[in-house]
């Protein structure tokens, strides 16, 4: 039998299932699709920096400081003879290195709390809901700015402190949830078949009230990326020389008015777009996730 009379290879079922799923997706919510995408590529920079960026990026050379972006180096090179380009790229890397942790931190500590408050009511929600309000009070960027400055500069702190301060968001929004799930008829028939109180919980209420969570996790990661690169333009997160693009912002700032805008401009743009993308990719998702905002846009 010669090769033509072959019949061609089917597409596998699940390839063209995930396919039109995908496009159904795009269609149902662009902005969903294009911070997807906006996010995908962030991604890739982060996964494959050390393959795909042009030289290492703490390498300096005092023989090119301050050079204007050429062919030798796309983005110029900063004012230790750094190659901007290639801190752009691992800048990504602690981008997502903080805002998934972060994200993480958050849901472990604040889906719990939501869960447990939104069910039993009475005065432990009364004194953990006002304990979120006195944390919501005062302006994130001062609370971080204070517990960083007084914990130490460094990767883990800075995860750590603004996972805590974002678990009160992750705890309002499950204990809404919770509320008003908790008076209804399925739940009321776990309790009558005499399901235990943590079954219930874990297993007829839970999936039902982290769509919100789940719909917030790409806004707060956001949040996370910008407080951090705040902190580290403040002198008070990432140091340099590490390619934090805050750290790079302010290193960057103080040659602006001499003209050399390039170390500055680049990791700002990227810092932009990706809290774009990010919120982008939020604002898809809660379309998605609720039927109820979905119906109130159309």
């Amino acid at each position: 039998m010669s090769d033509a009379a072959l019949p061609a290879p089917a597409t596998p079922a699940w390839t063209a299932r995930a396919a039109g799923r995908l496009a159904g997706i795009s269609r149902r919510s662009p902005t969903l699709a294009i911070g997807a995408a906006i996010i995908l590529g962030f991604a890739l920079l982060a996964v494959l920096a050390p393959l795909i960026s042009p030289e290492s990026p703490v390498a300096s050379n005092p023989a090119r400081v301050l050079q204007a972006p050429s062919a030798a180096n796309w983005f110029g090179t900063d004012g230790n003879g750094m190659d901007v380009l290639s801190r752009v790229i691992h800048g990504s890397l602690y981008a997502f290195g903080i805002a998934i942790p972060v994200v993480i931190v958050g849901l472990l500590i604040g889906v719990p709390v939501g869960l447990w408050t939104g069910w039993t009511g009475g005065w432990p929600d009364e004194i953990v809901m006002r304990g979120s309000d006195a944390l919501r009070v005062f302006p994130s960027i001062i609370l971080a700015l204070a517990v960083v400055a007084a914990a130490g500069p460094s990767l883990l702190n800075v995860v750590l402190v603004l996972g805590l301060l974002d678990a009160p968001v992750y705890a309002r929004v499950v204990r809404a949830e919770v509320l008003s799930l908790r008076n209804g008829t399925f739940v009321e028939a776990a309790v009558a078949a005499g399901n235990p109180t943590r079954r219930i919980l874990f297993r007829h209420i839970l999936p039902n009230a982290l769509r919100g969570a789940t719909a917030q996790t790409a806004v707060r990661a956001a949040w996370a990326v910008r407080i951090s690169a705040t902190l580290a333009f403040l002198g008070v997160g990432i140091q340099p020389p590490t390619p934090e693009w805050g750290a790079m912002i302010r290193q960057g700032a103080e040659y602006m008015v001499t003209g050399e805008w390039w170390v500055a401009v680049f990791p700002g743009c990227a810092l932009i777009l990706l809290v774009l993308g990010l919120n982008m990719l939020g604002d898809g998702l809660a379309d998605l996730l609720d039927p109820r905002r979905k119906a109130a846009t159309r």
